[in-house]
Formats: structure tokens, sequence, C-alpha cells
């Protein structure tokens, strides 16, 4: 994957995509997850997902696990307007964000070197 000249990871998820920052925001705020939606402006996109798929865009918020992500981890999934969102949250923070089918995300994300 090639990057875009002089971005390195990490980058603040609300420079990168404040538009999907805020979407996020909104949609855990209608969950009733605010404490979560209160993350959301201070999340660095650290690594970026490698699978390869041209529908995914995820990216990690945190370092990336060893192994499985252990005994605090949890699955949200806000109901976002488009597209599908699937947070893993650990240690009540969010570490991962599982974005798919969201072709504005994945312009930027693919953008991206780490």
């Amino acid at each position: 994957m090639v990057g875009a000249p002089g971005l390195r990871l990490p980058l603040p998820l609300i420079d990168l995509l404040p538009t999907f920052a805020a979407e996020l925001d909104r949609a855990l705020r209608a969950d009733g997850a605010a404490d979560l939606a209160d993350q959301v402006r201070g999340l660095s996109i650290t690594a970026v997902c490698r699978c390869g798929d041209d529908f995914c865009s995820s990216f990690y918020t945190g370092p990336r696990p060893d192994g499985p992500w252990g005994l605090t981890h949890r699955n949200v999934s806000p109901n976002v307007a488009v597209g599908m969102v699937v947070l893993d949250v650990v240690d009540d923070q969010i570490r991962y964000v599982e974005v798919l089918d969201r072709a504005d995300v994945k312009s930027i994300i693919a953008t991206l070197v780490d």
C-alpha cells in the first residue's frame, strides 16, 4: 500500500476523517454509549487493517494485541447511516474500528502507511 506524502501514523481520527468521526459520535450517543462517544474526539489511527478486502477500511486506535483481546473485550455496533461499523472495546477503551462498505472512509484509509 502506497501512502500519501507526509502522512505517517498515528494520525488523529477527527483530523483525517472528521465526517466519519462525527457520525460515529452521534451514532454512539443515540445508542446510549456516551462513554464511548466521548472517546471519539481523542482517537488516533495507529495502524490499518491489512486484510486486502476492497470493502474493508478498518483501523486500530491503540496497540495491536499479541493474541486474543482478553476477558474485558466486547463488541459494540453503532447504527451508522452507511455500511457497517463494529468497535472492539477493551477495558472500556475503543481499540479497533471495523469499518465495512464505506467508500468515503476507504478512500482516505487506503492512503495511509503504517
